[in-house]
C-alpha cells in the first residue's frame, strides 16, 4: 500500500447545510458530486467527500455512536493571520470554535473550529512544515 491518503469522507446530517458551510469558507463542489447524495471536492492532492452519516456508517461496516470519532481535520497555512481570517470565517459561516487561536507548546499557533456536524478543524502555522506553491504541506 502507497503510503498517502486519496478520500476524507465526512458523514453529515443535512448535505445541503453541510455544503452551504463549506461554499461560505470558500470551497465549491466538483462537477462530479451527486446533487442531493453527495458532494465532492478537489483538495489539493486529496479529496474530501461529503456524505449521509448513516449511510457512511452502513457503508464502512461499523456503528454510528453519534459522537466525535477521534479524528480532527487540519488546515495549515502560512501566516498567523491567515489562521485568525479562517477562524473568523469558519465562525460567521456558523461553525462553533473549539478553541481559539494561540500558541501552541510545539511552536506553533493554532485553534479549531467545528463544523455544524461536529467534525473539528485545526487551523494551523506549524514552524517544521512547508507550505510549497502548490499548496501541498510537506515534512521537513
Amino acid at each position: 500500500m502507497d503510503q498517502r491518503v486519496s478520500l476524507v469522507t465526512l458523514g453529515v446530517n443535512d448535505l445541503e447545510r453541510s455544503i452551504r458551510f463549506y461554499r461560505a469558507l470558500g470551497w465549491e463542489p466538483h462537477p462530479s458530486s451527486v446533487a442531493g447524495e453527495v458532494a465532492f471536492y478537489q483538495a489539493g492532492g486529496l479529496v474530501v467527500g461529503l456524505w449521509s452519516r448513516r449511510a457512511l456508517a452502513a457503508d464502512s461496516g461499523t456503528v454510528d455512536s453519534g459522537g466525535w470519532g477521534g479524528v480532527t481535520l487540519a488546515h495549515n497555512v502560512v501566516s498567523r493571520d491567515e489562521v485568525d481570517s479562517v477562524l473568523t470565517d469558519a465562525e460567521a459561516a456558523g461553525a462553533r470554535i473549539g478553541r481559539r487561536a494561540a500558541e501552541t507548546d510545539w511552536g506553533g499557533y493554532s485553534g479549531i473550529f467545528i463544523d455544524p456536524d461536529g467534525h473539528p478543524w485545526e487551523v494551523a502555522v506549524n514552524p517544521g512544515w512547508t507550505i510549497d506553491e502548490t499548496g501541498r504541506t510537506l515534512l521537513r
